[in-house]
């Protein structure tokens, strides 16, 4: 009873549930893969009919096995999947994936003996193929891989075992299996994952790509396995196995008896088929290995190259499927067939047997290599079937080179160094790119620093040492050789730094082929070294950088430019001193080289104020050093007329032509700025080295180069400025110092030029830190000084309004700093001067009311220095604002001060005549300032003015027809035209002559000035109230006299814009020489002189009163007594006269 319920359970399982079958088949597959291989094979072999009555139990082996052999059976002829069976095996092949043979084996036993029955072969293996499609499991299709992978290198496994059910289905199963290949390829595609900007392989990855190479590899071994399937061994143990039905017997032996050469043929291109999928394989490879093995990379890059050019040169010619194959076709998969199996054992990723023959494939390739390159060199220059297959053997040796470790490096270099190099050194000669490029990458991998493998790299320097002569012998010509050579020799000198001092001989040479590879060399050592630091020690830097400066005075162009390109990217503290000396003291052609190099430096490192500091430095010292021993000058030798800082001592002093040789790096500057992003950062460590070097006028003479920037960084300039100056005293310690050194008042308020030559040297350095400050705000543009709201410049202003004296300027800003030395009675004269020029740019609502204010005082108390200061402030102002300043209320207040200065006694030359020198010029730039602002005032619109009342007056009146009322006052036209100050109105009896001859020279002066545009106006205001004034014989001589020299200045300068009044202005000269007193009759035949010099409209405007003139000029050139006026008439006489 209890055999029959076993029977059953056995034979008729197609009765069972579902279920129970499952439970069971799970029971037997766990019973039979604990077994061990050997046990389990002697079982297989050992199974009989009898077994079939023995117990009941599955835990037994043999019981196990016939269970096992019944299922598969009816799962055949039901057509029914086998995943019971085939999923257990995969996943003991992934559990055991790292076990020996004697662990992991059983896979192989029981798929070797359901093999050798063609139906169940046929039905295993198809669904064995089925499932890495169907199943969309990470873990399935990663044991699956690692199980097609040992039964397709089942021979490689060591077993004692036959294994011939798997060796006679090897075709058939590879045909089957291949047909997965693009669904691999998928998952390669899918099985990168980035890191550090590389990609790297998943678990999964890894086992499919090795799972194509396997199935590849094993397609070039088709001749191999066709050998093997000859069954010679009819006695083998197998044939015990009879307990198969005689028609399976038959059906097994048919296929195998019967197979065609067709089959065969078929299978030969089965490897070509999987072309394209080859190349996506290398693909991923190559992406993979970049990283962690750069010379396996190469190689791969080589072998995606070749597969590509197969594809391009034979995939063209395959025909329709079904169709002969072409002979052209053939020869390609041939090719392919023979190079894959050489190149498909070097693409594993996972190879235990690697290890085992890889020295054995080294002296394959090193023998193939050595072969064609030395004994067929002659035979093979041009053949190109030879270059292909010297290509071949270098690609070989990159993929198995580059996937050594460290320590297998180690020992190859060790057994196979010298070897290597001999070979490599030879296929220097060829002349093809490719050979020279794989050679180079080979050298580069083995012998120097570069990374080998995920292990690192190891260099053998005796080899090194003995290599580098023969490839230092390369660098004679300029061919393919020595470009590939220069890169070596480069990175043996990162090495050995050594090796550089061999480079540096080359340049002694006379070739300028080796000197121009000399200076390649070093490029790429520089190239190298800059983007991985610590390649090179300090002292080869500074070798490099030494050798450098030499090649720029190189007589190859080349050479010197390649230096000038190089230099840059050196650390510049290393040559600038050098640098700098070859721009000053080299010829022309070297000169353009250097000073190239300079600026590519300057640009280069634009943001170092290291290297920009010491630039300065040098610079300095080389004007120091051209020049001769000085005595540091004094005060007004800092500035010069354009306000540049001088050095100290004076330009004779100077050796020839130093100074063009300091503007020869200077001139550089400019370029050097507009390469600058962040002035802000350089801004300030400039003007620390400026204020730490106050004397240094290379310092000023850089900040003005590049002052245009300083508006991008005003704050910084400002607040600098305030910090240097917020350390030193003001007011009495001036004075304190002077008496310190015993030197006296009038020595110090006297001008500088007249001051001891052998003032103290901290007089000097006092000057020159006082005169810093103010020479760094001279380099700021106009435009900082317009922002009313920027509190560094002007501090808290009330209301942001009109500031009317000095008590409403914060004193802690730069406004207030520049008053203050402009006016400080304790103050060097120079910096006074300087701060009073810089006192113009101030805003005029800021400058104007406070020199009011000043000028007053100054006024009251005869204060000249103040006055001086007051004046040149207000000069600058007209000058350097133009219109913009006009209409400004304390303007006129300021008039009628400088109307007070300019009454005063005075001689000529003394400090009074000087100041009122410049009240004249100050109040007719008021004037062109007045007529060129787009509303200039007019007479009619002059009104009385409330001085006293200060801050909000409406003043609209004509600071022109002001100063023309003064100079006519007396007559009737005075009227309200000058009358500024109901209090402060002076009669004409109590006012001094001296003040219209002043107000004369206003008007001199405003003619001088005026500009092109505002002549015909000025001429137009002037000219006719002057002449009715000259014929008014009442009025004082010298005052009439002053009205023509008017006049006379007016037809000189205003020339063609006196047009309309000429016949007026030559009655004018005619009355004055016929009526006037000598000074006018003088004034009058200059005044006709220079009419009659005039542009032709003019001359033609008074050629009707010539006649009247030729006999006034001779009556006055044979009577006047007045000698001179005798001869200007004679002189004009002549003219008119002659023919």
């Amino acid at each position: 009873m209890e055999e029959d319920e076993g029977e059953l359970l056995l034979w008729k399982s197609d009765l069972a549930p579902e279920s129970m079958v499952s439970v069971t088949v799970g029971r037997v597959m766990a019973t039979l893969l604990v077994a061990r291989p050997k046990k389990l094979h002697n079982a297989v072999s050992g199974l009989s009919p009898d077994h079939r009555q023995g117990a009941s139990s599955l835990d037994s082996i043999h019981q196990s096995l016939w269970f096992l052999h019944q299922y598969v059976k009816d799962a055949v002829q039901n057509h029914v999947s086998l995943d019971e069976i085939l999923i257990p095996m995969i996943e003991h092949a992934l559990r055991l994936k790292d076990k020996n043979w004697k662990r992991g084996g059983q896979v192989l036993v029981l798929l070797n003996w359901l093999f050798l029955d063609e139906l169940t072969f046929q039905t295993l293996i198809k669904n064995i193929a089925d499932i890495i499609v169907r199943k969309d499991d990470r873990y399935v299709a990663l044991g699956w891989c690692i199980l097609v992978r040992s039964l397709v290198e089942f021979e490689s496994v060591p077993c004692e075992l036959p294994l011939n059910g798997l060796r006679e289905r090897f075709n058939d199963m590879l045909k089957v299996l291949c047909s997965c290949i693009p669904r691999l390829t998928c998952i390669l595609s899918k099985g990168s994952m980035l890191q550090e900007g590389f990609e790297l392989p998943s678990r999964l990855a890894v086992c499919a790509a090795d799972c194509i190479v396997s199935l590849t590899n094993a397609l070039t071994r088709k001749a191999e396995v066709q050998t093997r399937q000859k069954r010679s061994n009819a006695n083998s143990s197998y044939q015990q196995v009879t307990i198969f039905s005689n028609t399976v017997d038959d059906q097994r032996e048919k296929p195998i008896s019967n197979a065609s050469k067709d089959s065969y043929l078929d299978m030969e291109y089965l490897l070509w088929d999987q072309l394209k999928d080859l190349a996506k394989l290398v693909q991923r490879l190559l992406a993979w290995s970049k990283n962690s093995r750069p010379l396996h990379a190469k190689g791969l890059e080589q072998v995606l190259k070749w597969l590509d050019e197969i594809n391009l040169h034979y995939g063209n010619f395959q025909d329709e499927a079904g169709k002969v194959k072409s002979k052209i076709p053939r020869t390609g998969s041939l090719l392919l067939s023979s190079c894959w199996r050489h190149y498909s054992i070097l693409l594993f990723l996972e190879d235990r047997l690697f290890s085992q023959h890889y020295k054995e494939w080294l002296n394959q390739y090193l023998s193939g290599i050595q072969y064609y390159s030395g004994h067929h060199t002659e035979e093979t220059i041009g053949n190109k079937k030879a270059r292909e297959t010297m290509i071949f053997f270098l690609n070989c040796l990159c993929l198995l080179l580059g996937r050594l470790d460290s320590k297998k490096i180690e020992s190859t270099v060790s057994e196979y160094g010298t070897q290597i190099s001999q070979v490599l050194l030879l296929q220097f000669h060829s002349t093809d790119e490719d050979v020279i490029d794989e050679v180079v990458s080979i050298f580069k991998a083995v012998f120097l620093n570069s990374k080998l493998s995920s292990g690192g790299s190891i260099t053998d320097h005796r080899q090194l040492d003995s290599v580098m002569p023969l490839l230092l012998n390369l660098l004679d010509e300029r061919d393919v050789t020595a470009r590939a050579v220069i890169i070596l020799i480069a990175e043996s000198c990162l090495i050995d730094n050594q090796f550089l001092l061999e480079v540096f001989k080359r340049f002694d040479s006379d070739s300028i082929m080796q000197r121009r590879n000399a200076i390649d060399v070093i490029s790429e050592i520089v190239q190298m070294s800059s983007n991985t630091r610590n390649l090179l020690t300090q002292s080869a830097w500074q070798d490099i950088a030494n050798q450098l400066i030499k090649c720029l005075e190189d007589e190859e162009i080349l050479i010197r430019k390649q230096a000038a390109d190089l230099l840059p990217c050196v650390e510049p503290a290393l040559f600038l001193p050098s640098l700098v000396r070859l721009v000053y003291l080299s010829n022309d052609e070297v000169l353009a080289s250097a000073r190239e190099a300079l600026i590519g430096v300057l640009k280069c490192h634009n943001q170092n104020i290291g290297a920009i500091l010491m630039l300065l430095d040098c610079v300095s010292d080389f004007s120091l050093n051209a020049a001769l021993p000085s005595t540091g000058g004094n005060g007004q030798d800092c500035i010069d007329q354009v306000g540049e800082f001088k050095s100290g001592f004076n330009d004779k002093e100077l050796s020839p032509g130093s100074r063009l040789q300091s503007d020869r790096v200077l001139s550089l500057i400019p370029q050097w700025s507009q390469s600058v992003q962040n002035w802000k950062f350089l801004i300030g460590p400039l003007m620390d080295k400026m204020f730490a070097e106050p004397s240094n006028a290379i310092l000023v003479r850089f900040l003005s180069m590049i002052n245009e920037h300083f508006v991008k960084a005003t704050d910084v300039v400002l607040e600098r400025i305030l910090s240097y100056v917020k350390g030193q005293k003001e007011f009495g310690y001036i004075s304190q110092l002077f008496s310190s050194l015993h030197i006296s008042d009038e020595c110090f308020y006297s001008k500088q030029d007249n001051q001891d030559e052998d003032m103290s040297l901290s007089v000097q350095q006092s000057l020159f830190e006082r005169l810093c400050p103010l020479l760094v705000i001279r380099m700021l543009p106009l435009e900082v000084f317009n922002d009313l709201s920027m509190s560094v410049m002007y501090g808290q202003l009330p209301n942001r309004a009109i500031v009317h004296d000095m008590e409403m300027v914060d004193h802690k800003c730069v406004a207030a700093l520049l008053l203050n030395r402009a006016f400080s009675k304790h103050e060097f004269d120079d910096v006074r001067k300087l701060a009073a020029e810089l006192s113009g740019r101030i805003h005029p609502q800021v400058l104007y009311p406070f020199v009011n204010s000043v000028l007053e005082d100054a006024a009251i108390s005869h204060n000249i220095p103040r006055i001086k200061a007051c004046l040149f402030s207000m000069c600058t102002s007209l000058v350097v604002r133009g219109e913009h300043n006009f209409s400004h209320f304390d303007m006129f207040k300021i008039v009628k001060t400088l109307e007070i200065i300019l009454s005063w006694p005075s001689q000529n030359g003394d400090e009074v005549s000087k100041s009122q020198h410049g009240c004249i010029d100050c109040i007719a730039l008021m004037i062109c300032n007045e007529l060129q602002a787009p509303n200039s005032c007019s007479a009619s619109n002059f009104v009385k003015i409330d001085i006293n009342k200060k801050g909000h007056a409406s003043l609209k009146g004509s600071i022109l027809d002001y100063v023309v009322g003064r100079l006519i006052s007396g007559t009737k036209e005075q009227g309200a035209a000058h009358d500024l100050d109901n209090n402060d109105n002076t009669s004409d009896n109590s006012t001094p002559l001296s003040l219209y001859l002043c107000m004369a020279n206003v008007l001199t002066s405003a003619c001088q000035k005026l500009s092109d545009s505002r002549k015909k106006q000025f001429a137009r205001k002037v000219l006719p109230r002057l002449i009715s004034f000259v014929e008014v014989t009442s009025t004082p001589v010298d005052i009439r006299t002053a009205c023509i020299a008017v006049i006379f200045s007016a037809v000189y300068h205003l020339k063609s814009a006196i047009l309309p009044y000429s016949k007026d202005v030559f009655s004018v000269s005619l009355n004055a020489l016929k009526n006037g007193q000598e000074q006018e009759r003088i004034a009058g035949a200059k005044l006709m002189v220079s009419l009659m010099s005039s542009e032709d409209p003019i001359l033609e405007c008074i050629s009707g009163g010539l006649l009247e003139a030729r006999d006034v000029l001779s009556s006055v050139s044979s009577f006047d007594p007045s000698i001179e006026v005798q001869q200007i008439c004679q002189k004009m006489l002549q003219c008119l006269i002659s023919p």
